[in-house]
Formats: C-alpha cells, sequence, structure tokens
C-alpha cells in the first residue's frame, strides 16, 4: 500500500507541472516564470504539499521497516538460537527475546510482565540477552546468571535481580545464597573466558541492530525498544494470526 502511495504521489506531482505548462499555453517562457508558475498553483492547493510529505513519510518508514527486516533475518539464528543464552518455555512456537541490564530502571519495571507472559503463554519461548550498559554491578550480575549454576535457577534469579532496587556484589550474593547456590563458586565461574565472551558477542550482536538501550524486545521483524509491554503483547499477538496460526489461550 505504501508503494502504491509513492506512486500516487509522483503521479500527482506530475499532474501539477503538467498543469502549470498548460497555463503558459504555447507560449516560450524562462525557467524562472515556469517555477513563478508552479509556486502560484502549490500556494493556492497547499493540501498538496500535505499529501506529499505524508508519502515521502509513508515510503522512508517503509524503506526503514524492510532495512529492519533484512537486518533481523541476517542476525537470527544469534538472537533466536545461540545455545548458551537461557530460554524459558524452550519448546515454543513463537520467540520473545529480550536485551536488558540487571540494573537499568525500564528492564525492573518491564519484568513483571516479562515473567506474567511467561506463564501466560508456555508455548512463546522468551531468549534472555544479557546486555549490561552500567558496568560494575551490572556486569556482575550478568556474569553471575549465565553460569550453569545460575541457568539452571533462570527465573529465579531474573526475578530476585530485577526486583532489587539497589543491587550490589553483596546484594548478589546474598539472592544467590537465598536460593540455595554458593555464591564464591558462582561469582568465580562468572569469571569464565567463555561467559565474558559470550557476553561480547551480545554486545557485539546488540551494536549490529543498533540497539542502544535496555530493554529491547524483539518478536519476528519487531524490535520494540524500552518498556513497551503493550507493544510487545501485541506482536505476539500479530505472530499468532501470522504464519503460525497458532489459536490464543484463553
Amino acid at each position: 500500500m505504501h508503494v502504491y502511495q509513492g506512486h500516487h504521489m509522483t503521479s500527482r506531482l506530475a499532474l501539477i507541472l503538467t498543469a502549470a505548462v498548460g497555463l503558459m499555453g504555447c507560449q516560450k517562457t524562462s525557467d524562472q516564470a515556469f517555477g513563478e508558475r508552479v509556486h502560484a498553483y502549490l500556494r493556492a492547493h497547499p493540501e498538496v504539499i500535505a499529501e506529499s510529505l505524508q508519502n515521502l513519510q509513508a515510503k522512508a518508514q517503509l524503506e526503514k521497516a524492510r532495512s529492519a527486516t533484512a537486518l533481523l533475518n541476517t542476525h537470527r539464528k544469534a538472537l533466536e538460537q545461540d545455545p548458551r543464552d537461557f530460554v524459558a518455555n524452550p519448546g515454543g512456537k513463537i520467540t520473545v527475546v529480550e536485551f536488558y541490564d540487571y540494573r537499568c530502571g525500564y528492564c525492573k519495571l518491564s519484568a513483571p510482565e516479562v515473567l506474567k507472559l511467561i506463564a501466560e503463554f508456555p508455548d512463546v519461548r522468551f531468549v534472555f540477552k544479557n546486555f549490561p550498559i552500567f558496568g560494575g554491578a551490572s556486569n556482575l550480575a550478568a556474569q553471575v546468571a549465565m553460569t550453569p549454576q545460575a541457568k539452571a535457577k533462570g527465573l529465579e534469579i531474573y526475578r530476585a535481580f530485577m526486583t532489587e532496587k539497589a543491587l550490589d556484589e553483596a546484594t548478589i550474593e546474598r539472592h544467590l545464597a537465598t536460593l540455595g547456590l554458593n555464591p564464591t563458586e558462582v561469582v568465580t565461574a562468572g569469571g569464565a573466558p567463555e561467559i565474558r565472551q559470550h557476553l561480547e558477542d551480545t554486545r557485539r550482536l546488540a551494536e549490529a541492530l543498533k540497539i542502544e538501550g535496555t530493554p529491547a524486545f524483539i518478536i519476528g521483524n519487531a524490535l520494540i525498544p524500552g518498556a513497551d509491554m503493550t507493544a510487545v503483547r501485541q506482536a505476539i499477538a500479530e505472530a499468532r494470526n501470522g504464519p503460525l496460526k497458532i489459536p490464543p489461550r484463553i
């Protein structure tokens, strides 16, 4: 539809120029005179300018969407099928990917809804991408959460760290102990080279996708920046009504 509008805009501008030429008759005239007649026509019909601008914006948005889709498809495997990531509902047919930081206030705001969606839709996979952007305790929390010990308690770790308002080394260790893990062992395991490499790979993936903040959600070809959980739910619904045709849960 947008492509059609772009063609319509071109045709409309062509008609404008044709009308302007018609006003001049068969007389030979200068470029200045031609420009003045076109300008006079546009002043008399401002709606033509508004329509043209709208069509240009629609075309730009379409090109942006196409570019984003191509970019997401290029990195689809790294986004959805990295075996190193923690995944909730691994058997789901629709995939939601979240890039997040455990000290990000907006991530904390969206976390309860993320957990609710996971419980509500067991046929939707949730892939968790640790993307610490605040350094310090953010890095430590991400490294700890990516250890085999913590991944075994994935959603419990996610809930505990996201609920903590002042996440630091002491609170991280306290939550680990509360969940029955040995803080010293887990913190040490979090410093392993393979975990640091995983974090670096995730950072590069975020950069490739032009993700500059957290949270960021990806569902199919939709990239939703920020804690817009209404948009996340809508994207899941659209995926259900798409090729997968998964009936909604009641």
